[in-house]
């Protein structure tokens, strides 16, 4: 009896185990994070930030872009929207398809927005947006 318990009770370690990072796919990350961080900072580099908005209008359409948890909305040369997403909508960085439903015509701070594979038209993701942060050429 004592046998079939042990392993039993040894599960749980495994399985903690087999979650965690090593040293070098933590490392990884890190350096991922960091050349997203650059990127974004080229694309809102020379703008302003403003006074973070609850929601903004779809319409005209912007063009969206992703770099791991923060999507860019650009309006023209002189505003992009910044919002820092919760979730897991990084898929639009690598050309997924970003799907937002609403009623209003306005996209909002908790919104909820997916994420489809161009392909195969596939779910990869969700997540809900964060405030929208005007940047403005000053």
């Amino acid at each position: 009896m004592r046998m079939r318990t042990l392993p039993l009770l040894m599960l749980p370690a495994i399985l903690l185990g087999a979650c965690t990072q090593t040293q070098a796919e933590v490392e990884r990350a890190q350096v991922r994070e960091a050349g997203v961080q650059e990127k974004l900072a080229k694309e809102l580099a020379g703008l302003v930030p403003g006074k973070p908005e609850s929601c903004i209008s779809q319409f005209p359409q912007k063009q969206s872009s992703g770099y791991g948890a923060t999507i860019l909305y650009r309006v023209n040369n002189g505003l992009v929207y910044r919002s820092d997403t919760v979730g897991g909508c990084e898929g639009i960085a690598r050309g997924d398809i970003l799907v937002t439903r609403t009623p209003s015509g306005q996209l909002c701070r908790g919104d909820i927005a997916q994420t489809f594979d161009q392909a195969s038209r596939f779910p990869t993701g969700s997540c809900s947006f964060g405030d929208f942060v005007p940047y403005r050429k000053p």
